[in-house]
């Protein structure tokens, strides 16, 4: 076990910090002592986990590391989390233009690009794109040795039928033809770049991210398990946007952080590491499992029905490689997942629910 962390950093409750250090290690987290860490997407919802477990482990564990992060709006975020003014230096900028400077640097954290933000698929495209340059001139600039470049189970494009787990040896990939391909054609073009860094003696590291549920994640955005969530908490009927077959998985927020650390710090150079849950489960069955995590009696109803003969589509990781190479224990089930997801949210465990 860990040392126990003093306090929630921002506003993640202690627990879920104290469960990245046991799920990845006191001597992981030593392996960052002194170094100074320039974090892209640190205000972003993935970015928040990496900042808040960075701050609370260079606490814990008296790391002296040096925290830089570029924001497009430091100010405002500083307004929200006034605690962590001092804890952390700050770049105001776009990721595709911000000032490089001279500073050194070690390690190198690339999470930028919000999927959260109403952008155009051209502005996602050259988020990505013009972005990740950038990082990698910052790169050399700086001398940094790491990179952690945060990408997407989106690069796969859709998983053939009969595929239930996609590895990361999979070379499918999104239709090029489709302007709701930006991202995951945005996400394949970052990892090339940065896969050609490592010829300049970079050392990358890539981390596909994949569904992921817990604290700060928006319940009135785009993802399903946010917006069923936020009508459990209300007692309304959680109604699902489709026929309600296609299949995803959840992983939790504090696992997310553990398993992306764990990819820095203990995966090998020049690789690509699934991050996600292998518990696969319909979106149906989703919209039924929150209202039963939660304890709510609601109706819950798909807007269409499947057509005959439908086979379902899936969004699942395979993480036979992040088990074996990292060493990452089981991650939390299910149904704790949603039920702190929605603690975090406001919602008494004990409050019941009527339709």
């Amino acid at each position: 076990m860990s040392q126990m962390p003093s306090s929630s950093l921002l506003d993640i409750p202690t627990e879920d910090l104290q469960r990245c250090h046991d799920l990845l290690g006191p001597a992981t987290w030593r392996s960052l002592a002194g170094q100074k860490i320039f974090i892209t997407g640190g205000t972003g919802f993935v970015g928040k986990w990496l900042l808040a477990t960075l701050l609370d482990a260079n606490a814990a564990f008296d790391l002296d590391c040096r925290i830089t992060v570029l924001s497009r709006n430091p100010a405002s975020f500083l307004n929200d989390w006034p605690t962590i003014g001092g804890r952390v230096d700050w770049i105001a900028g776009d990721v595709r233009d911000f000032p490089i400077g001279t500073e050194r640097h070690d390690v190198i954290i690339h999470a930028a690009t919000d999927v959260v933000a109403q952008a155009s698929p051209q502005d996602v495209f050259s988020t990505c794109l013009e972005g990740t340059r950038q990082v990698l001139a910052l790169a050399r600039a700086s001398g940094a040795r790491r990179l952690l470049l945060l990408s997407s189970g989106a690069v796969y494009g859709p998983a053939p039928a009969g595929m239930t787990h996609v590895p990361e040896t999979y070379l499918g990939g999104p239709d090029p033809l489709l302007a709701a391909s930006a991202y995951g054609e945005g996400k394949r073009v970052s990892e090339w770049l940065a896969a050609q860094a490592c010829a300049d003696g970079l050392e990358v590291h890539v981390a596909r991210l994949f569904a992921v549920v817990g604290p700060h994640l928006p319940l009135d955005k785009h993802f399903a398990v946010g917006n069923f969530i936020h009508a459990a908490i209300k007692n309304e009927e959680i109604v699902v946007n489709g026929d309600g077959t296609p299949y995803r998985s959840y992983l939790y927020a504090a696992d997310m952080a553990a398993w992306l650390w764990a990819t820095l710090l203990r995966g090998k150079p020049g690789r690509a590491y699934n991050v996600g849950s292998e518990d696969a489960l319909s979106i149906l069955d989703l919209a039924h499992r929150v209202a039963q995590a939660l304890s709510v009696q609601v109706s819950v109803r798909a807007v269409r029905n499947p057509p005959p003969a439908h086979v379902p589509q899936f969004y699942v990781p395979c993480t036979q490689r992040a088990h074996a190479e990292l060493g990452l224990p089981p991650s939390l089930g299910l149904d704790e997942s949603l039920k702190r997801t929605a603690r975090w949210h406001g919602h008494a465990e004990d409050s019941g629910g009527k339709v």
